[in-house]
């Protein structure tokens, strides 16, 4: 038996600190589909592409070498899941990113990957 298993007090209040930090069946479930939402390589471009800002349709395309309407799809993906925003502006819509907390997750994920070189 491990160490940690041996104290029978202290492995209770660990198992009763994972419970009390576990969040409901329905947060989690919505966790994973928004991880699988931003993991999708082309929407993960995109999210990437706003993180310096708003941009419409136009810029977003040119910037992650893109066909307008693959781009136009994923958008409403991410739209229809609250992860980007859109505003209108005269004639051009502009997107952006709703939750910084995407962003920041998108960035650790990158940094950890800088690491490993």
């Amino acid at each position: 038996m491990s160490d940690i298993c041996e104290n029978e007090n202290e492995h209770s209040a660990r198992v009763a600190a994972a419970k009390a930090g576990m969040p409901t069946d329905d947060k989690i479930e919505e966790m994973g589909a928004r991880f699988k939402v931003i993991s999708e390589p082309s929407r993960l471009k995109i999210l990437l592409a706003l993180s310096g800002g708003e941009l419409c349709v136009e810029h977003i395309t040119q910037a992650v070498n893109g066909n307008q309407s693959a781009v136009s799809h994923q958008l409403k993906t991410l739209k229809d899941n609250k992860i980007i925003k859109s505003r209108r502006s005269g004639k051009n819509v502009l997107y952006s990113v709703s939750d910084w907390h995407v962003l920041t997750m998108i960035g650790v994920a990158k940094e950890h990957l800088d690491c490993d070189e």
